[in-house]
């Protein structure tokens, strides 16, 4: 398998949990996968199809991904076709009798097809090895995203009942899990649930003030690059998209209400890299596999967790950083429980206000992120500090919050413990809104009490005093607070309390993922020039040709012949073939021009280890190793070099993460100290040193925790 996936697909190793879902595919056997967007779901069905005598049946709701993957296969050199309403019934003809002759390896079709009898007997005359539900989450009402034809999916085990089914989805809870594998009768089959930490996207939750100065701002960071703004309402897309637009950014509006072909001609710009920015409704991006998207941004936030993660999903699907931002405001879920309203159903109702409550929970939180999406979901996250959200990622500056907690205490307590957040918020600062002053509530000690904090802080100020559960809030459309047990006591002792700044939600780029290479800008610019010439020749998506990932490693190592050129990740025998003598004759140019000097590829088939290095000035740090060669002391080698220990355990760490093979067992620290500080950074994680420091109650320095991490890294 791993031949085929080299041969096909460029890859060297398997990503975690394809290699055990593929062989449990291969053995003939059922599975139910549940994998995050991007985390190769697609490649546990389309290995197997190429091993496979016959044809393998995918069933996608989504007519622009169907595109995607089979204009993708085909640059494997893999036989892909698809069946869908956007072709003519003359070119389904045509496909329908090659995959009856076995010309066809995968072939992708959509659900509502098996509505129709003479489908499931042109099915029933294949010879089928395999069947993939993909998306399946859309079979259970459940879900955020039921449709009504994937029942007709039921069927498949009763006309197919030795064929391996498989049911792959992004997003599923326990209660949906549940539900796919009994409307799919995949009771028998083996789950594979793969973490749903995508551990390159950053999260981050910005407030809802001058939202579009932020949003501006943000783009910034992000120019020339592929970026998918989701908003509310359709006019809203267009709003932002023109006055983007004005900002010199190149944006285009996409929602249900423009004309199919504007649609498709939209979603072929974005894909094809013409236009850099979609502001859209929900309706863009479920058949979106673009893999280079780097931002994603909520302009209004999503009525539910599920629909959150799978658009956040669509960004940094090539696994290299890309970020997530959320505006919130609580005045946004108006937009959103007028539509609740609407439902009849009183089950459904409340499932639906349910959800939306979550998503509100998430936007307020002052822990971390990752931690409460990951619970969501079922998964428990090992620390408190992710590193991959805005929470996690800054540095909390504390304040004595004595005061203003029991200001805000006495005020949950004098309007009766009966009213929500914004209401008590709007007391403290002596609001003279109606419904406080048809309470009598502007005639209270407390009324206007608050005067040294913003809305947004004292917000802020209430989240964390519930979270620290000094209040409680209701459950329901209208959640109320309350004081706790805790909070009485609190308010009637003279306790102290220390709490953190709200955060400047101002536009950060401190998120870089451990290990990116640093690559030639100019060459990597140069070579996406090549790859959109190449793509609009033959018709099809850049990320087709080659992805980022490949470009960036041809930006580093600068491959100067096809042997080290089939070593970068992502070069197959056909994109080898095809495209090899295309791309090295623009890197040598640049190689000659530059004066650049080639760095050797690993090749992981033979047992190297892959270079993942921040800086190429490995000639600074030669002295060092030198040194390191000699078992010398850190200390030591500090003086004779006339700088710091630190620095020296600096040289050391990316002279390992350079692939260099050294012996520094003679560095350990004594074993105890050694063994309390290793289990510090399995419960920490090993991103920041800080955490670890507090942690072991400062009773380590800085230095030792260096020198430790980097003893792990052997």
């Amino acid at each position: 398998m791993k031949t085929l996936l080299k041969q096909y697909f460029g890859y060297d190793e398997f990503r975690p949990l394809q290699e055990e879902i593929i062989n449990n595919v291969v053995s003939g056997n059922d599975s139910f996968v549940l994998m995050p967007t991007g985390g190769g779901k697609s490649l546990c069905y389309q290995l197997p199809a190429l091993k496979f005598k016959g044809i393998t049946l995918v069933i996608s709701p989504l007519i622009a991904l169907m595109k995607d993957q089979v204009d993708s296969l085909k640059a494997c050199g893999v036989q892909a076709e698809f069946i869908n309403s956007s072709l003519a019934p003359s070119q389904i003809d045509e496909i329908c009798a090659r995959a009856k002759r076995g010309e066809i390896k995968i072939l992708y079709v959509a659900p509502e097809r098996f509505a129709l009898s003479n489908f499931q007997e042109f099915l029933k005359s294949l010879d089928i090895s395999l069947i993939a539900v993909d998306e399946a989450h859309c079979i259970s009402e459940w879900g955020h995203d039921f449709r009504p034809d994937y029942r007709n999916l039921k069927l498949l085990k009763t006309m197919f009942s030795g064929v391996p089914l498989m049911a792959l989805t992004a997003t599923a809870t326990k209660k949906v899990r549940e539900d796919i594998l009994n409307q799919l009768y995949l009771q028998k089959s083996r789950l594979f649930i793969s973490g749903f930490n995508r551990e390159n996207l950053k999260l981050s939750v910005m407030e809802k003030r001058k939202a579009f100065d932020k949003l501006v701002n943000l783009l910034r960071k992000y120019k020339g690059e592929s970026v998918i703004i989701y908003c509310f309402s359709r006019k809203e897309t267009e709003e932002i998209a023109e006055n983007l637009r004005l900002n010199d950014f190149s944006a285009r509006a996409y929602h249900a209400g423009l004309e199919s072909r504007t649609r498709k001609l939209v979603q072929d710009l974005f894909i094809k890299d013409e236009v850099d920015i979609i502001v859209a409704t929900i309706a863009f991006g479920m058949g979106i596999d673009k893999p280079d998207v780097r931002l994603v941004a909520h302009y209004t936030y999503p009525k539910t967790l599920e629909g959150y993660y799978q658009e956040i999903g669509r960004a940094g699907r090539d696994g290299l950083p890309s970020e997530c931002v959320m505006f919130y405001t609580y005045a946004d879920t108006r937009k959103h429980e007028f539509f609740i309203n609407q439902i009849e159903d009183s089950r459904l109702r409340e499932l639906a206000q349910g959800k939306l409550n979550e998503v509100m929970e998430f936007g307020e939180l002052s822990s971390c992120r990752k931690k409460y999406l990951l619970k969501y979901f079922g998964e428990e996250m090992a620390g408190d500090n992710c590193g991959g959200c805005d929470i996690c990622l800054t540095e909390k500056e504390m304040f004595d919050a004595a005061t203003v907690a029991k200001k805000i205490l006495s005020a949950v307590v004098k309007t009766g413990n009966r009213f929500g957040k914004n209401y008590i918020v709007d007391v403290l600062m002596g609001k003279n809104v109606q419904k406080v002053m048809i309470n009598n509530h502007d005639k209270i000690s407390v009324f206007g009490i608050v005067d040294d904090f913003n809305k947004s802080e004292v917000g802020h100020i209430i989240k964390q005093l519930m979270d620290l559960n000094y209040i409680a809030k209701s459950i329901g459309q209208y959640p109320t607070l309350s004081i706790t047990r805790k909070g009485a006591d609190f308010l009637q002792n003279d306790e102290k309390l220390e709490l953190p700044k709200l955060k400047d939600d101002s536009v950060d780029d401190s998120f870089v993922k451990k290990g990116e290479l640093e690559y030639n800008h100019g060459m990597f610019e140069i070579l996406r020039v090549l790859r959109k010439e190449i793509a609009d020749k033959a018709g099809v998506p850049p990320f087709v040709i080659f992805g980022d990932t490949t470009l960036r490693e041809m930006a580093y190592y600068f491959p100067r012949d096809k042997e080290n050129f089939a070593r970068l990740s992502g070069v197959g025998e056909r994109k080898l073939a095809e495209f090899g003598d295309i791309f090295l004759s623009d890197i040598n140019k640049f190689v000659e021009k530059n004066n650049i000097s080639s760095i050797d590829i690993p090749d992981s088939r033979q047992g190297g280890r892959a270079i993942r290095v921040k800086t190429r000035k490995q000639k600074f740090h030669a002295r060092t190793k030198e040194l390191v060669i000699k078992k010398i002391s850190v200390e030591r080698i500090a003086k004779d070099q006339d700088l710091k220990p630190s620095t020296i355990i600096n040289h050391i760490e990316k002279l390992i993460d350079a692939g260099e093979k050294l012996d520094i067992d003679y560095l350990k620290l004594p074993s105890d100290r050694y063994r309390t500080m290793k289990e510090a950074f399995n419960v920490c994680g090993n991103e920041k040193l800080k955490p670890v420091f507090e942690y072991l109650g400062e009773n380590y320095s800085y230095d030792e925790l260096k020198l430790v991490r980097v003893l792990m890294m052997v």
